[in-house]
C-alpha cells in the first residue's frame, strides 16, 4: 500500500470517529449511548478490505420502494365545560409531541445494504431505498448551487442532482490534492428522488441482521445517519432525511 493511500485511509478513519462521537450536550438531550473510542480503534483494524463489484452485475440491482405506514396518533379525549379551549391545545400538542413515525422497512428483520467508497470512506445504503445506479457522465453545472452540487446529468430524459460526494460529507477536509485524486465511476440514486451520490467503486451487497448496526435513535445533529455498521466501521445513510437536507441545500454540517 502506498504512503498516499495509507494517508488517505487513516484520514478517512479520523474522520469517521470524529462523525460518530456524540457532542456531550446533545448526548444529555437525547440519552444516546456514547461510541467507545477504544472500541472504534478495535473495530477499525478488524475491519476488512471488501472485494469490487463486478461491473455486469451493475442492471441486477433494483430498486425496491418501500410501503408507507399509517400514522398512529393518541387519542385523548377533551373536557367539557370551562377547561375545553385549554384541553384542546394540550391535545395538539400531545399529538404533534408523540406521533408514532411510520417505521422503516429495514428496521424490521434483516436486510440488504449496498457498500460503497469515496476516497478511502465506505458507506452504505440499504438496498430497498436505493434507486438505480448509473455510470457518470457528463453534468452542466448551475450558477448559485453550493460547491457540492456538480450539475445535472441526462440519463434517459431523466435529470438527475448530482451530488459530490466527498465535498458534501467531508468538505474541510477536501484540499486540492484529495479532490484531484478521486475517480467517480458511478451515481447512486436516492429512493425515487433526483439526487445522486457519486461513487469511486461499488464494493458489495450484505445481508445485515439490526445487530449488526449500531442506531442512531433521533439524531438532530446527524439526521443523515442511520447508523453504524459494526464490524466495517461505516456509515448506513438514513436515505429520506438525506434527501430532505438536499432539498434545503444543506450539506453535513447544516
Amino acid at each position: 500500500m502506498s504512503k498516499s493511500l495509507a494517508a488517505s485511509k487513516k484520514l478517512m478513519q479520523n474522520y469517521l470517529s470524529e462523525l460518530l462521537t456524540e457532542d456531550p450536550q446533545e448526548q444529555a438531550a437525547e440519552q444516546t449511548e456514547i461510541v467507545d473510542k477504544s472500541k472504534l480503534d478495535k473495530l477499525l483494524q478488524q475491519a476488512s478490505v471488501a472485494h469490487e463489484v463486478d461491473k455486469a452485475k451493475l442492471d441486477a440491482i433494483t430498486s425496491v420502494k418501500s410501503e408507507n405506514k399509517l400514522v398512529e396518533k393518541l387519542d385523548i379525549p377533551v373536557e367539557k365545560g370551562a377547561e375545553l379551549a385549554q384541553q384542546e391545545i394540550t391535545t395538539h400538542k400531545s399529538q404533534a409531541d408523540f406521533v408514532i413515525q411510520p417505521e422503516k422497512d429495514y428496521r424490521k428483520g434483516s436486510f440488504q445494504a449496498m457498500f460503497f467508497d469515496v476516497a478511502g470512506l465506505i458507506v452504505a445504503v440499504p438496498l430497498i431505498e436505493l434507486g438505480g445506479i448509473h455510470n457518470v457522465d457528463k453534468t452542466t453545472p448551475l450558477m448559485g448551487k453550493p460547491d457540492w452540487f456538480k450539475g445535472v446529468m441526462l440519463h434517459r430524459e431523466e435529470k438527475i442532482n448530482v451530488v459530490d460526494t466527498a465535498l458534501w460529507v467531508m468538505p474541510e477536509k477536501c484540499n486540492e490534492q484529495l479532490l484531484s485524486s478521486i475517480e467517480y465511476q458511478y451515481i447512486i440514486m436516492l429512493n425515487n428522488s433526483h439526487w445522486g451520490l457519486m461513487a469511486e467503486n461499488l464494493v458489495d451487497t450484505v445481508t445485515l441482521e439490526q445487530d449488526d448496526v449500531k442506531w442512531l435513535e433521533n439524531s438532530t445533529k446527524r439526521p443523515w445517519l442511520a447508523g453504524l455498521v459494526k464490524d466495517r466501521m461505516c456509515a448506513l445513510i438514513d436515505v429520506d432525511a438525506l434527501i430532505k437536507m438536499l432539498d434545503d441545500g444543506a450539506n453535513i454540517s447544516q
